[in-house]
């Protein structure tokens, strides 16, 4: 039997049922912070994302040679791609632009829990403006997007690179070992410092800046620690800054009231250059980062002048179902994902009747709104009704030649057999639907 590739997955109804809800709920915020969604091709030149991550990145890509003996590959996650369109339109986007995506991606990696080797993003930018008002408008999207899915306990890192380019500056570090302490910290292996020749007592400082742990209230601490170093503190007030906007934006989203500072947050990437952060929850242990972001300039690698800067976010799909799957077993919900099963659909059963009687009805229903699904087959009542519960419907319509001859029927809710009467017309039966919803 030919059985679907290593680290893809197939999904039934119900799953997908569950991810069009989720990745229409992620429209719909969007949509209130004014971000429209865009698309780029599922392969892509393979040099887009050599130049963004160096040739190393190959052995993780499903790359390939075309007829025409061009090297492309199923893109591996969505910025790229996006930054690729906007250097390619140029003068044609109006700035600044604010754009959404959503799409499937490709990593050729080892399969384990929570990593797939087809997965699915869903991300934003913001081109062409910079600044702290930016920035907190991107971290209010993606904290509203978090809070409306109904994901719990969700923890967000706040951090600025320019902080930590400042403080090893004033460090006198090279631009290289600059790179390298970079990673160090995000990573939070601060022993491994001394092996990039960085003097203890400078150690000892940046070990300082990577204890605070809390949130607005260690901005004044870190501005001690910046000061002895003689390190430059506008980035620091920059973040302050952007921590104030956000708050205003965002009342009563717990996680976005209670941010963590974490000024080692790097992303372990060079081209941020503002503010970054990531969101982690505990349900998903060492896979526990489901989004992630900041301030950044990818412009460059287009042989272009980076004068749009960006600001924007990814959302690990996959992984922040998975996180609301767990939280809703634990908390024994059926429901998921808002919305997933708004409504249910009516199961409109022909019961000792030409099934053709009924369909005008069935069309008048569907045009009015309702969804309906038609029992197909000929069959015992009680096969019938058993169908309708198999096949998700939430109400159920059985028409008989009594229903036909008085011009009124009975529409049933199947979870508990709760009943309404109306006439046996269109406009009447939705109604009894929306009354037993």
């Amino acid at each position: 039997m030919v059985q679907r590739p290593r680290g893809t997955r197939d999904f039934g109804p119900d799953e997908m049922g569950r991810r069009v809800a989720f990745e229409r709920l992620c429209d719909e915020v969007g949509t209130k912070f004014g971000f429209t969604r865009v698309s780029t091709p599922t392969f892509e030149r393979l040099e887009l994302f050599t130049a963004k991550s160096g040739q190393g990145i190959i052995d993780q890509l499903y790359a390939f040679k075309d007829r025409s003996e061009r090297d492309l590959t199923l893109r591996p996650e969505l910025t790229a791609p996006v930054m690729r369109m906007v250097a390619e339109k140029g003068g044609q986007i109006s700035k600044p632009a604010r754009w959404s995506y959503f799409g499937p991606c490709f990593r050729y990696e080892e399969s384990k829990a929570g990593r797939y080797r087809e997965f699915w993003q869903y991300g934003c930018e913001i081109i062409g403006a910079s600044g702290t008002l930016v920035e907190a408008e991107v971290i209010a999207f993606a904290c509203s997007l978090l809070d409306a899915c109904g994901l719990t306990g969700w923890v967000l890192r706040i951090g600025h690179v320019g902080i930590l380019r400042d403080a090893l500056a004033a460090l006198g570090l090279s631009e290289d070992v600059t790179s390298d302490v970079m990673r160090i910290l995000d990573k939070g292996d601060i022993a491994a410092l001394a092996g990039k020749g960085v003097p203890d007592e400078a150690c000892e400082k940046l070990a300082a800046l990577a204890a605070l742990d809390g949130g607005v209230e260690t901005i004044p601490a870190a501005r001690d620690i910046l000061a002895s170093m003689g390190a430059q503190t506008d980035s620091l007030a920059q973040l302050e800054s952007m921590l104030s906007s956000l708050a205003a934006m965002t009342p009563g989203i717990d996680g976005a009231a209670s941010p963590q500072i974490d000024l080692t947050v790097a992303r372990g990437l060079d081209y941020y250059t503002g503010v970054v952060f990531e969101v982690e929850v505990d349900e998903l242990g060492g896979e526990g980062q489901v989004l992630g972001g900041g301030s950044y300039n990818l412009l460059h690698l287009f042989g272009l002048e980076d004068l749009d800067p960006c600001c924007g976010f990814g959302l690990g799909f996959d992984r922040v179902l998975s996180a609301l799957e767990i939280q809703a077993e634990r908390e024994n919900r059926d429901e998921v994902v808002p919305g997933e099963s708004a409504g249910g659909s009516l199961a409109v059963i022909p019961f000792n009747i030409d099934t053709d009687a009924v369909l005008p009805l069935v069309a008048a229903l569907r045009a009015a709104g309702v969804a309906v699904v038609v029992e197909l087959r000929t069959r015992n009542l009680g096969r019938s009704m058993s169908w309708a519960n198999n096949a998700g419907a939430a109400f159920a319509l059985v028409i008989g030649p009594r229903d036909i001859e008085s011009g009124q029927t009975m529409v049933k809710r199947l979870s508990d057999g709760e009943q309404a009467e109306c006439a046996l017309d269109a406009e009447a039966i939705a109604g009894a639907v929306a009354s037993l919803r």
